[in-house]
């Protein structure tokens, strides 16, 4: 290759002039070196000089988005929230139907031996509770045999709690605005005595219905039918048939004659209108002026109840499990041959010993 002059080579560029030491800055030679442009070369090109430093890449491009996907950042509103499935929500009601229902029965499995102090219904009574238990041993046969003709003649037939016919009547009877056709069975009501309130609510009676299921399945008739007499409600503040047959009859619950046994039952659709007779006895004459209602109840008792038993005897009773009479067992600590002193208490306060 032949040799060409310095002054012939093409210029390719800008290049880089060195400047004379005399020209150097005062901080010394550690001064960047500055650039000067070739003066061979027209002002036109001559190019800006290059940084010193690595010049960065420029950033790709975004790839493109596809049409039929949306940004969730472009939308106006934020995104919501998904919806647990149909199935999820099922699952997860039936996992808490499944456990409220173990919760109760644990609560229920010690009404097989024990007699609970208190009860949801006598603590929503603001006046108070007077109430008493006494075994179902020590209780009339008289008294027991009203209490299945009145309030649930097919207690010791019928298997479970209630009859889904009569149950479905009764619902439609309640949406509807019609009477009751039936009434609450016994495992019903001692539902609602121990674990509810005077509701009237549908509600409350589907609460009802599926807590004397677990009732029934817990507990046999006998002591189905004691809990009912020991905490079903009497008067304005009497529970049980302790109390009542000695506030109202100065008499133990073993000794009630039927006649008295049928007006305690006819008290028990509407307790709270009625009072202590002086000297004994049942008094409808009461403030709130709605004896009639509790009146009208005891009259239809006394009309239905006593030829149900002349009919059947204590036979319904017995096949409870009940056997025997109350005059034949013998005495002991609870059995209620004495006037609990709450209930001389209540007397001596009303005046009507």
């Amino acid at each position: 290759m032949a040799h060409v002059p310095p002054e012939r080579r093409p210029i390719l560029g800008r290049r880089r002039t060195a400047v004379p030491p005399d020209a150097w800055p005062p901080n010394g030679p550690t001064a960047p070196l500055t650039w000067a442009p070739d003066p061979r070369l027209p002002a036109d090109d001559v190019a800006a000089p290059r940084p010193s430093w690595p010049v960065p890449e420029p950033e790709p491009e975004p790839r493109p988005r596809r049409p039929w996907r949306r940004d969730p950042s472009d939308r106006a509103d934020p995104p919501r929230p998904r919806r647990p499935r149909r199935g999820t929500l099922v699952r997860r009601l039936a996992k808490l139907v499944v456990a409220a229902a173990v919760v109760s029965l644990l609560l229920m499995l010690p009404l097989r031996w024990i007699d609970p102090p208190t009860t949801a219904f006598m603590a929503a009574n603001p006046d108070g509770a007077v109430q008493q238990s006494v075994p179902i041993e020590h209780v009339s046969r008289n008294f027991l045999a009203a209490v299945v003709a009145h309030e649930d003649s097919q207690l010791p037939y019928r298997t479970g709690a209630f009859d889904w016919n009569q149950l479905f009547d009764r619902a439609r009877a309640h949406m509807t605005g019609q009477e009751d056709p039936s009434g609450s069975t016994i495992p019903q009501q001692v539902a609602k005595n121990l674990f509810l309130n005077q509701e009237l609510s549908a509600g409350r009676k589907v609460v009802e219905a599926g807590l004397s299921m677990e009732l029934a399945l817990l507990l046999d008739d006998r002591r189905m039918l004691e809990l009912y007499v020991n905490y079903a409600q009497f008067g304005p503040t009497l529970y049980g048939v302790c109390a009542a047959s000695w506030y109202y009859f100065d008499t133990p619950p073993q000794h009630l004659p039927l006649d008295q046994a049928v007006q305690l039952v006819g008290l028990l659709p509407s307790p709270g209108h009625v009072q202590r007779a002086p000297g004994g006895g049942l008094d409808f004459d009461v403030e709130d002026g709605l004896g009639w209602l509790s009146r009208s109840h005891v009259l239809n008792a006394q009309n239905r109840v006593p030829h149900h038993i002349d009919d059947l005897g204590f036979r319904p009773v017995e096949d409870l499990g009940v056997e025997g009479l109350a005059s034949d067992q013998p005495p002991s600590d609870d059995d209620c041959s004495a006037r609990p002193q709450e209930v001389a208490d209540l007397i001596a306060a009303e005046g009507t010993a």
